[in-house]
C-alpha cells in the first residue's frame, strides 16, 4: 500500500540502551524519527548518532507531560505517532495505522491497546488488561494536560477511537528494573498531589497499598500470572506506599 500521508515518530528517552536499537528499526516504516533524550548516562544518546534516519535532541527532564509537550512541537508531519522506547508495533497494528491515516474518516486520535511483557513472558492479568493509551495524532489536534506530569493525559480536539490490533509493551526487564520506574512515577505522582494541596495520612501509607496489591492480585487475577504476577502486584501495591511517603516529606 503506498503510504501518502506521512508520519512523525516521537520517543522520549532515559538510559534505554536496551531497548533503542529495536524500537529505532520497528518505527523505520516512517518518514520522520524524532527522539527527545533526557541527558541518558548509559549510551543512548550516543547510539542514537548511529542512525541516519533519526533527529536526536537532549533536554532536561521536567516530567512527562512538559517533555511530550516539546517532542510535539519537533514533528514536521501530518500525524504523530508517540512509542515508548519499550513498546513494539507488530504488523498488524502497523497497517491499520497506515489504513487508516490514508482513508480518514474524521477520527483524530486513536488509543491502543497493549500487551505486557516480563522479559519475554507475556502477563495477562496482574490489573494490565484493561490498558489502553492514545499512540497516534493528527497533528495540533492534542497538547498534554501540564498539571497531569505522571500518566500524562492528552487534551484533543476532534474524535477518537480504539485500534483494533495492539502494541507490545516490554516494561519489566527485572523487578529491580520494575521497582526503580515505579519510584519514579512516585516521586512525580507525589509533586503532583502536593502542588494540588493534597496530604499524607497512614489510609493513604498503610491500608491504601494493601488494598491495591488485593485488587490486583485477587480480584484482577495477578495470582494467575505465578509468580511474576506476585512480584508486579507487589511492587504495584509499593509504588502507593512510596507515592504518599514522598508526598508526607514534601509537605513536612
Amino acid at each position: 500500500m503506498k503510504n501518502k500521508q506521512k508520519i512523525s515518530v516521537l520517543i522520549i528517552t532515559f538510559n534505554e540502551i536496551k531497548h533503542i536499537e529495536s524500537v529505532i528499526k520497528n518505527v523505520s516504516f516512517a518518514q520522520e524519527i524524532i527522539v527527545v533524550d533526557s541527558f541518558s548516562t548509559d549510551g543512548t544518546f550516543e547510539k542514537l548518532q548511529q542512525f541516519k534516519n533519526v533527529k536526536a535532541l537532549q533536554r532536561p527532564f521536567k516530567n512527562f507531560a512538559d517533555q511530550r509537550n516539546f517532542a510535539l512541537q519537533q514533528a514536521n508531519h501530518n500525524w504523530i505517532l508517540f512509542i515508548d522506547a519499550d513498546e513494539r508495533i507488530p504488523e498488524p497494528l502497523k497497517n491499520e495505522i497506515l489504513e487508516e491515516i490514508n482513508n480518514p474518516d474524521g477520527t483524530v486520535a486513536f488509543m491502543v491497546k497493549r500487551l505486557y511483557f516480563f522479559k519475554q513472558k507475556r502477563i495477562r492479568f496482574s490489573g494490565f488488561q484493561t490498558d489502553t493509551t492514545y499512540r497516534l495524532f493528527k497533528k495540533g489536534t492534542v497538547t498534554y494536560i501540564e498539571d497531569k506530569i505522571v500518566h500524562e493525559m492528552p487534551k484533543i480536539d476532534g474524535k477518537s477511537k480504539l485500534c483494533k490490533n495492539t502494541m507490545l509493551h516490554y516494561c519489566f526487564d527485572s523487578a529491580a528494573y520494575y521497582k526503580s520506574k515505579m519510584e519514579h512515577y512516585a516521586q512525580l505522582k507525589a509533586l503532583e498531589l502536593f502542588n494540588k494541596g493534597k496530604k499524607s495520612n497512614a489510609y493513604h501509607l498503610y491500608l491504601h497499598p494493601v488494598i491495591k496489591f488485593i485488587t490486583n492480585y485477587i480480584f484482577r487475577l495477578g495470582i494467575l500470572d505465578g509468580k511474576e504476577g506476585f512480584q508486579i502486584c507487589y511492587l504495584s501495591a509499593y509504588g502507593v506506599h512510596f507515592r504518599y511517603q514522598e508526598l508526607k516529606k514534601l509537605t513536612r
